[in-house]
């Protein structure tokens, strides 16, 4: 059973279900761990069967494996979803950066494949699990929808006109999203992370290359982590049914804006 307060008005007792994606690394992995650690049952959702089967072991999630690039996965997700019990929360994680070119001259291929994980896997989901999400929320007073989106989709920045392009299609997504399902108990949230260090998506933006990767946080004191993102989901789902933590964003007191970071200690001034 949950040990979730899932509102302040609410009678719901749980447990309290939710589909994560992404789930293999990074923030998708983390916030699986600390949602089970609170109590939730948790649909783990990403392409990587071992990586799930791993995460499963520790901390004992139920797992599917999915491209939700692929449609007839996304219906698949859907039909067990519907066949086995309803849903409360729906946290969509998976998306990443493809490259670091301009936009004179990208490759059209990586945008569209970033667009297509970023923003219309997410579609696919939230469209496909709405109907358990609204059988969830009728137990529990209030469902809710949250979607990992950046600074990315906040403020441009050279050589990441791709992933701001995909980023910001996001959020305007979640806007639409938000005013389309007004008044029904349903919240829909953003978390918007700046600089955070996870294993996987520098490296995989800059192709594996560990060089840039290590020059990207050189000297910046105390990046966000995976472990931080996930509190603030866990957080946002948790808080009194009334509330609605619309956008919520977040970054390392060492970066002061999206083009401002500092690198060194962090020091009082005289």
């Amino acid at each position: 059973m949950s040990t979730v307060a899932p509102s302040e008005s609410s009678a719901f007792a749980g447990p309290l279900r939710t589909v994560v994606t992404g789930a293999s690394s990074g923030i998708g992995a983390a916030t699986v761990r600390r949602l089970c650690t609170r109590g939730w049952q948790v649909v783990a959702v990403a392409r990587r069967a071992d990586r799930l089967a791993a995460l499963a072991a520790e901390c004992g999630c139920e797992t599917v494996v999915a491209d939700l690039t692929d449609q007839p996965a996304v219906d698949a997700l859907r039909d067990h979803i519907a066949a086995t019990s309803p849903i409360h929360a729906i946290v969509t994680v998976a998306g990443g950066a493809i490259g670091t070119d301009s936009v004179e001259t990208a490759d059209a291929r990586d945008w569209m494949r970033m667009f297509d994980i970023n923003v219309l896997s997410a579609q696919r989901v939230i469209g496909a699990l709405l109907p358990a999400l609204r059988a969830g929320a009728r137990e529990r007073g209030v469902g809710d929808i949250l979607a990992v989106t950046s600074t990315a989709g906040q403020v441009a920045y050279e050589s990441g006109g791709g992933y701001n392009a995909a980023k910001f299609a996001l959020r305007g997504m979640m806007g639409a999203l938000r005013l389309e399902l007004a008044g029904e108990p349903l919240r829909v949230m953003q978390l918007a992370p700046g600089m955070v260090k996870t294993d996987e998506f520098a490296l995989n933006r800059f192709g594996g290359d560990r060089d840039k990767v290590d020059a990207l946080y050189a000297g910046v004191e105390h990046p966000l982590t995976a472990e931080d993102m996930a509190a603030l989901i866990v957080h946002a789902l948790e808080t009194p049914a009334h509330v609605n933590l619309d956008e919520i964003t977040v970054r390392p007191v060492a970066q002061a804006a999206q083009h401002k970071i500092v690198r060194g200690p962090l020091e009082l001034r005289d």
